[in-house]
């Protein structure tokens, strides 16, 4: 079962994401809980624990991206359970990383929410790129 304030916060990730590839970490940061147990498991291999880190953080990685001419989060799995949270799905988009061309990225993510005053928070996000799926690699 998942809350319904939950899923009207999930709402505006879309939005959240896209500003991040267009270079402003702003709206992304402030979905972020203000507290010190916070913690990022980037793309780029960043681990940050805390808040200062973790939007230090959004700000470097927001600075290499531009351009996003489309976001799409699928999620895989949305759940939530009193005052926690979670999602697993792809984050899929077209965007120039550090002044290259556009191109396709795709990353796996997970992320964990708590509900904070009433307000749902991000707590926790993975992201990394997919590796190969084995099955389709031919077997030598």
């Amino acid at each position: 079962m998942t809350d319904d304030a939950f899923i009207q916060a999930l709402q505006q990730e879309t939005a959240r994401q896209a500003a991040m590839l267009n270079g402003d970490p702003g709206p992304m940061i402030s979905y972020w809980a203000d507290s010190d147990d916070i913690t990022v498991f980037g793309g780029w291999g960043r681990t940050e624990k805390g808040h200062k880190p973790v939007t230090d953080a959004m700000r470097w990685v927001a600075s290499r991206f531009a351009g996003a001419d489309a976001v799409n989060l699928e999620h895989l799995v949305i759940a939530s359970n009193g005052d926690l949270a979670y999602t697993a799905g792809f984050e899929r988009s077209h965007v120039s990383v550090d002044g290259g061309p556009l191109r396709e990225m795709t990353l796996r993510v997970t992320h964990i929410y708590r509900r904070i005053d009433g307000d749902w928070k991000l707590i926790h996000r993975h992201a990394d790129i997919p590796p190969p799926d084995p099955r389709k690699t031919p077997a030598r």
